[in-house]
């Protein structure tokens, strides 16, 4: 009798009310994560973009803001990559097609984004690293690679292609993971997919750690790509070695008052190797509590971003009690990370490689909440409100008035969006033009019966203030 052939492993998965995973959050843990990929189709119903590409373009050309733009030659397979902050004239420059836009942290610029990370609250919030947005001109790819990290690609806008090598997980074979010489992207020599499938808006696609994997817009799209945070051995290592040096007694030294006559005195001997694993061991961090704070620091602490400074001096204490019964709010900073963790006695914060002894739920309040109110204020315990002023001090908090705040957003909601390459629609009514008030730069207007079309000739070498047409 033959024997029954196994179906191959569960790959992709519907989303269903109140399971976006397609399954429960411990069953895609169990079965799933750092194991093998998961195609979600419609993982976030009817989902809207928060951003643009126009908006992802400029932010591109801000200071501070990690940006990449890859450009595929493909008649030659030639690759281009430059790093921004870019000039607001490279974008228009650009060709419709093999092109992409990668810019990292955008969560910390666009609170929309970084609302999306609650959606991932059945993994721990410290592992998320940041929210990387790509913006992709038809056939725009950065080729086919792995990432060392676990990923949720979320397709926010357009079509992308993706190609998956999930040979490891299904068949139990490593596939090639060797990089090609000739780029200077980490790209893949050999790739061999198992897996073809478009993603639509709404549609995620979960990736283990070493899968290999080729996205290729099948027209212009934007991409979210969920990273988590997955610190090499050697990054540990060589913080934690740092943290031991720096609090070493010195006094702790290599001994041998147990010493006999060598047999040969050139030869380091294996009861000296002993001994140098005693004199490394004597500053080994035994102690839970510093072991947890070392941890706590360095997860915490951005190795890429921008650090969190404060722009102002901090009201006092008695100032914050009076702000917050008006109805101000504490905003945290958005480059804040913040984790916690329960020691020995209460519970250690941590914020942007600092660490903080409170009671459990101060701790869980303060790394919990973006936001404090006269409420969550008051249900601090005393020693909970005095490092939320430390923070305060530090730049980690900020008094933002909430009414401020909405009124900015419904001004910016009524301004009109000029974008390159698209017609404006004009809204005010002209009865007569004045031709000695055209500039030389119109080169045409005609007045037709629902409008008038103007045709404008623009300089290269003026300065465009309108930040349009940047992608």
């Amino acid at each position: 009798m033959a024997a029954r052939k196994s179906s191959p492993p569960l790959i992709e998965v519907a989303a269903r009310p109140g399971q976006p995973l397609g399954m429960a959050p411990a069953t895609f843990l169990r079965d799933f994560w750092q194991k093998r990929p998961l195609l979600i189709r419609n993982a976030f119903p009817n989902f809207q973009t928060p951003v643009q590409p126009e908006d992802l373009a400029g932010l591109a050309c801000e200071e501070g803001v990690l940006a990449r733009l890859i450009e595929h030659d493909k008649t030659q397979d030639g690759w281009r990559v430059r790093t921004g902050p870019f000039q607001e004239d490279v974008f228009p420059a650009l060709p419709d097609h093999d092109w992409t836009l990668l810019v990292q942290d955008v969560d910390k610029w666009d609170p929309d984004v970084r609302a999306l990370i609650e959606h991932f609250s059945f993994l721990p919030r410290w592992r998320m690293d940041d929210v990387m947005i790509s913006f992709a001109a038809t056939g725009g790819s950065v080729g086919a690679h792995v990432d060392q990290y676990d990923v949720f690609l979320l397709q926010a806008h357009g079509h992308r292609r993706w190609q998956i090598d999930a040979s490891e997980s299904i068949k139990g074979k490593q596939p090639p993971l060797g990089f090609r010489p000739d780029v200077e992207l980490k790209l893949l020599k050999v790739f061999k997919p198992t897996h073809d499938w478009v993603l639509a808006p709404g549609d995620m696609l979960y990736l283990p750690p070493n899968v290999p994997h080729h996205g290729v817009a099948e027209d212009p799209c934007l991409t979210f790509s969920f990273g988590m945070r997955a610190p090499s051995s050697a990054e540990l290592i060589s913080d934690y070695l740092d943290t031991l040096i720096a609090d070493a007694d010195e006094n702790i030294r290599y001994q041998d008052a147990d010493l006999k006559v060598p047999s040969d005195p050139n030869e380091i001997d294996t009861v000296a190797m002993a001994r140098v694993i005693t004199a490394l061991n004597a500053i080994r961090m035994n102690d839970p509590d510093k072991l947890g704070d070392w941890f706590g620091r360095f997860i915490t602490t951005y190795r890429a971003a921008g650090e969190v400074i404060a722009h102002q001096a901090a009201p006092a204490q008695e100032e914050v009690v009076q702000a917050l019964a008006s109805g101000l709010l504490l905003q945290r900073h958005p480059w804040a990370r913040l984790a916690w963790r329960r020691a020995k006695r209460g519970a250690s914060l941590y914020v942007s490689g600092q660490d903080f002894a409170l009671p459990v739920k101060d701790a869980q309040r303060l790394a919990g909440t973006e936001q404090l109110d006269a409420a969550a204020y008051r249900g601090l315990s005393d020693k909970g409100r005095a490092v939320v002023q430390q923070l305060l001090v530090g730049g980690v908090f900020q008094l933002i008035d909430p009414n401020e705040i909405h009124d900015a957003e419904e001004e910016d909601d009524g301004e009109d969006a000029v974008v390159l390459g698209e017609v404006v629609e004009g809204r005010d009514r002209v009865d007569a033009i004045d031709a000695d008030a055209v500039s030389d730069n119109v080169h045409s207007v005609t007045v037709h019966d629902d409008g008038i079309e103007v045709i404008v000739n623009f300089e290269d070498d003026e300065e465009d203030d309108s930040g349009a047409g940047r992608a």
